[in-house]
């Protein structure tokens, strides 16, 4: 009789651990979602879009942690949009992958919806959910997988982690509020915003929009009609850009950009170095920079009507210039054929035109 007891009671044990693991382990369902928008929330965990096919939209969810088994998965319309909302049922958070970053704090609804852009404004009957790395609270994420087919609307709304968005050919928008986002080979309308994180698009063909709050900005390989790029605070490096209009305003970190072909440039730099490499004639760039040098090269055939003025620092040109005014730190006239406009202000730092 001992034996057979101590037999079940292994047997027991062993149930219990296998239940207990069952809850720790990541447990893998798939969701499908239809409609012209779709829109999806989650507050902690990887990301990643990749092209999918068919019609729907899936999203394979893989809830993870120790409390994985709390975390609800809803589905449903919101705000317009057919909607995938992880529920998180607690105010703070555990998630160990944010690594350094330590804690981030957002108002989410009951529902699970949340939009970190509306962040410090219309708080009225959200709740405060705080994301930390460790400590006590709700130990659980959620990673998704979500497949995007041609030419669909996707809004996903990502609270902490790491995102990834690849081969997608689509209208797409990622608002985060703390994570690294990387994206390669899109096509379609990419709009990324980010609380912090750094940010890398590799290949975009189409409308590429970036709103980055601190954390360095990498672009290489952008075709299509606009580039528009804002940080608050961190450098941005672009490379092989070919647009209509490029336009750009960094707060603090300073910009460098080579290969850049396009017709209207826009930048405004508060302060950090400014280097741009233009390979074709430009119609109008227009630069401010509050502090810190500017380097423009632009190549042999360039005509404008330049209007440049630095606080101090100088002024250089390789081009020769029909002059109209001219002081030790701002000078007017004409390059070339005058056919393009060329203004440039800066606080402070050296201005350079450089003949290529």
């Amino acid at each position: 009789m001992t034996s057979s007891f101590l037999r079940a009671k292994l047997l027991l044990v062993t149930a219990f651990a296998a239940g207990v693991a069952g809850s720790v382990n990541a447990q893998t369902e798939r969701r499908a979602l239809s409609g012209d928008r779709i829109a999806i929330y989650n507050l902690a965990g990887r990301l990643r879009v990749q092209a999918g096919a068919g019609s729907q939209v899936t999203v394979d969810v893989t809830r993870a942690g120790r409390d994985a088994g709390q975390l609800k998965i809803a589905t449903g319309e919101t705000h317009g949009a057919q909607s995938l909302r992880i529920v998180y049922p607690s105010d703070r958070i555990v998630y160990p992958d944010m690594r350094s970053r330590g804690r981030t704090q957002l108002r989410v609804n009951n529902d699970g919806t949340f939009d970190d852009r509306d962040s410090g404004r219309d708080w009225f009957g959200r709740d405060r959910v705080e994301i930390r790395d460790s400590g006590n609270g709700l130990e659980a994420h959620a990673d998704l997988v979500v497949g995007v087919p041609k030419n669909q609307q996707i809004t996903i709304h990502w609270g902490v982690g790491d995102a990834t968005v690849t081969n997608v050919d689509g209208d797409i928008r990622l608002s985060v509020a703390a994570a690294t986002v990387n994206t390669e080979h899109t096509r379609g309308r990419l709009d990324l915003d980010t609380g912090s994180g750094a940010v890398t698009v590799m290949d975009a063909q189409g409308e590429v929009v970036l709103d980055s709050g601190s954390g360095g900005v990498t672009v290489n390989g952008v075709r299509g009609d606009h580039l528009d790029m804002d940080t608050g605070s961190g450098m941005i490096r672009a490379d092989d850009i070919v647009v209509k209009s490029l336009k750009a305003d960094v707060g603090s970190g300073g910009l460098t950009m080579g290969r850049l072909k396009a017709s209207r440039v826009s930048v405004d730099v508060g302060s950090g170095g400014l280097n741009l490499d233009l390979l074709s004639v430009v119609e109008d760039l227009t630069i401010d920079a509050g502090s810190g040098g500017v380097t423009v090269r632009l190549p042999a055939a360039q005509g404008a009507d330049i209007d440049i003025e630095t606080g101090s620092g100088g002024i250089e040109s390789d081009f020769a210039v029909q002059t109209t005014h001219l002081e030790r730190n701002h000078l007017r006239g004409q390059i070339g054929d005058g056919r393009g406009r060329i203004k440039i202000e800066s606080g402070s730092g050296r201005v350079r035109l450089i003949k290529t």
